[in-house]
């Protein structure tokens, strides 16, 4: 028998009680306004309801060791972006600072002296609280690597420490709710060596999004997946440890609480050129496929542009790494599905982390455009597979006679059951709630498995 597609019962009611402190936090970013058509994203594209947090990226830090916007309506998309929590009080918003300038992490000089994070950290607070954001996300995710001078580590750390003072020292003097404090940080055991002292920083950080992708890419001269959950038995030498698996497991060994981490989902794929007449995990490559008319990027596609990829594809399951991909002609991506974000989140509560982290909003078919499943159709799904609750929709006005499915779960106890009337639709039971769900195409309910799987 095929798979599961859909995680089982005990591991959704697991998910169900996890879900009302678990963190799902979904990354925009302030270019993806420059895309073309159905692929041009906003904070107006944004259901509010959708993520527990969404972080705008990205502002940067100027000579004066202050915040500032990088685009010309980075202003506008603030209050157009935190304008939904009026819609959804319960939505958090944290502003993304990071990038380069003249080539050189902002950081750099920031950090140096004990005087530069002072004022960083002022004008934080200040760009914050004016902007009606709930928090900073850092995204500087190489302290003490790349070019950075070694001691950046050490001060990467004093930043962390003086930061989560300022902001409880702000909410004691402002009796506001203190500002949340959150980073990206680096997946590659090496780079997580030099850059963190990983015990000491920890503590600090409300959450940390640890990058569980772009492990292969077009860079190398084989074929590898963006985002494997495990190894491979083709990986050698260093490339054992290019999965998520390795990744947390050494954040964890390192002093991280599991309930600070957030694993990674992406929204996008690695793309490679084919050179052979294989087309499998690690076969010959040379370079990029072309980019995708929406993000025209040479060697990467967006989630909604694969869909428009995989009709004329030949798509594959790799079996040791629980991730897709799929091939035409001479262009092969690794990309991820409901079934792979399904794994990662049974793996992501097995080791009780603290939620996942999406890169990003605006690389999921948010419009329900290209893919045929609706608006957002990776994030809704593994919204419902972490166990949150359905959304909140337009209910009907009360009627005297009781409708048959909305009263299916009252006194059942929660979970999945079968809908005898239709088999390709299941009930959740919720609180007493019902919740009707449509299994993917094809596919219709077990009641045997608690899952949706071939007839």
């Amino acid at each position: 028998m095929a798979r599961p597609l859909l995680i089982t019962a005990l591991g959704l009611l697991c998910a169900l009680h996890i879900a009302s402190s678990a963190k799902l936090v979904c990354h925009m970013t302030n270019w993806a306004q420059y895309r073309p058509a159905n692929g041009k994203f906003t904070p107006d594209n944004i259901d509010p309801f959708l993520c527990t947090h969404v972080v705008y990226t990205l502002a940067t830090i100027n000579s004066y060791n202050q915040i500032t916007p990088i685009e010309w309506n980075d202003g506008q998309m603030y209050q157009r972006l935190n304008n939904l929590k009026t819609v959804n009080p319960a939505l958090r918003t944290l502003l993304s600072v990071g990038g380069v300038v003249n080539g050189i992490s902002p950081f750099i000089f920031m950090v140096s002296r004990p005087e530069n994070r002072a004022a960083f950290i002022r004008s934080a607070i200040s760009y914050l609280r004016d902007n009606n954001f709930d928090g900073l996300n850092l995204a500087w995710e190489y302290p003490g690597h790349n070019g950075s001078p070694p001691q950046d580590k050490e001060r990467f750390t004093e930043l962390v420490k003086e930061l989560d003072k300022a902001f409880l020292e702000d909410a004691r003097d402002t009796r506001m709710t203190q500002l949340l404090l959150s980073a990206n940080v680096a997946s590659f055991l090496p780079t997580i060596s030099r850059s963190y002292e990983v015990d000491k920083i920890a503590p600090h950080f409300d959450f940390i999004n640890v990058m569980t992708y772009d492990y292969h890419g077009h860079w190398e001269p084989r074929t590898g997946h963006n985002s494997p959950l495990y190894g491979s038995s083709l990986d050698t030498g260093s490339h054992v440890h290019l999965n998520v698996n390795s990744s947390i497991a050494y954040w964890m060994t390192l002093g991280a609480a599991a309930e600070k981490l957030l694993l990674g989902f992406p929204t996008y794929g690695r793309t490679y050129r084919l050179t052979s007449g294989s087309n499998s995990l690690g076969a010959q490559s040379n370079g990029p496929a072309d980019g995708g008319p929406y993000t025209r990027t040479p060697g990467f596609w967006s989630f909604y542009e694969i869909c428009d990829f995989l009709p004329s594809a030949t798509a594959g399951w790799i079996d040791q790494q629980e991730v897709p991909y799929a091939t035409y002609g001479s262009s092969w991506v690794g990309y991820d599905d409901m079934r792979s974000f399904s794994s990662k989140v049974e793996w992501m509560n097995s080791r009780n982390l603290g939620g996942a982290h999406v890169w990003t909003m605006d690389m999921d078919d948010f419009s329900g455009t290209f893919c045929s499943a609706g608006p957002y159709p990776l994030i809704n799904h593994l919204r419902l597979s972490m166990g949150f609750p359905p959304k909140p929709t337009t209910t009907p006005a009360p009627t005297t006679t009781r409708d048959p499915i909305t009263s299916f779960c009252h006194g059942r106890p929660d979970g999945l059951y079968v809908n005898l009337a239709d088999k390709t639709t299941y009930f959740q039971c919720f609180l007493g709630n019902t919740y009707l769900h449509r299994c993917q195409p094809g596919l219709i309910y077990w009641d045997s498995c608690k899952c949706c799987n071939w007839p």
